[in-house]
């Protein structure tokens, strides 16, 4: 930049300033990202607004998003559409959904705590879970995005359950927390996002307002999750409890359901089944539907006192 205002930038010098390539750039500019350059003599002459377009775009790539939604987004904002709104919501969505704060342990430490012994098989499966995450240049330390989970684990593995077992355990949990997730946000994105999400990309008014509704819903989820891990610990630790007190009572929590009853179903849909699944996995599919089918309806029941509840609060 030299002999020019810092406002002003070569090529090269804004790869450095943005931490792109000149080839990223040039690409950038190919496909409409980045605004023209002035063009003086032989050279292109660019300024800060591209210096943080270049920020925008690495901020949203580094979220997920693809180079052609972002494209949309930046054209909603040159032609005036307003983008605040919707990076306000990117940030409010990709923003921490706990207050935990992450954590860093030393492998000395992790090895402490777990035993004494290295283990080197463990370390690699907490690091494929996500328990923990290798810090570049640091062999000998780690970043703990969850200090609690990591704490779960000492504290099971202090209690005899083998390592092994514990990260097969969080596998099994964490498929069954992502479908309560899925299946909570398609909940709300129907019943609530949906009017702020008609445009795409949605006005910067709508996508202001939807942020600021991801922030009064973002507890609902843990807090009804919460709720009903507490019922079903206590209903199921009780069951287990009269078991091993009573010898003679075998411990079959079905027994405290009702009894099982065969249901009848139309040919055509059997046959509509075996189409998509196959003969023998009919009566998985059939039992996983209405299990989802219950899940479903369980949840938007408690979203619905959840509602009321809100509601109740605010007018009091």
């Amino acid at each position: 930049m030299a002999g020019r205002s810092a406002a002003e930038y070569r090529i090269e010098d804004l790869a450095h300033a943005s931490g792109a390539t000149v080839r990223t750039i040039r690409a950038y500019q190919d496909r409409g990202l980045l605004p023209t350059p002035e063009r003086r003599g032989r050279a292109n002459v660019y300024r800060d607004t591209h210096l943080a377009r270049l920020g925008q775009i690495a901020d949203l790539l580094d979220r997920g998003y693809t180079l052609a939604s972002i494209k949309e987004l930046l054209e909603a904002w040159d032609t005036g559409r307003g983008l605040g709104g919707v990076l306000g919501l990117v940030a409010e969505v990709h923003g921490p959904w706990t207050d935990e704060q992450a954590d860093r342990i030393t492998r000395a430490e992790l090895n402490a705590r777990f035993g004494g012994s290295p283990d080197d098989e463990a370390v690699t499966e907490a690091v494929d879970l996500g328990v923990l995450e290798r810090i570049p240049g640091r062999d000998d330390e780690f970043l703990v995005p969850s200090p609690q989970e990591l704490a779960v684990a000492v504290e099971l593995y202090a209690a005899g359950v083998p390592l092994s077992a514990i990260s097969g355990h969080l596998r099994e949990l964490r498929g069954q927390v992502e479908q309560i997730a899925s299946r909570f946000l398609e909940f709300t994105t129907e019943h609530v996002f949906a009017r702020y999400l008609g445009h795409r990309p949605p006005a910067d008014s709508d996508a202001a307002e939807a942020a600021a509704m991801v922030r009064r819903l973002r507890p609902l989820a843990q807090q009804t999750v919460d709720a009903e891990l507490a019922r079903a610990m206590r209903t199921f630790a009780t069951l287990h409890l009269r078991h091993h007190l009573d010898a003679d009572t075998p411990f079959t929590p079905e027994a405290e359901m009702p009894a099982t009853r065969q249901v009848d179903l139309p040919r055509e849909t059997i046959r509509s089944v075996q189409r998509l699944v196959g003969p023998a996995n009919v009566s998985a599919f059939v039992t996983a539907a209405a299990e989802r089918e219950v899940q479903s309806r369980t949840l938007d029941a408690l979203a619905s006192s959840g509602d009321n509840v809100t509601h109740i609060e605010q007018n009091g």
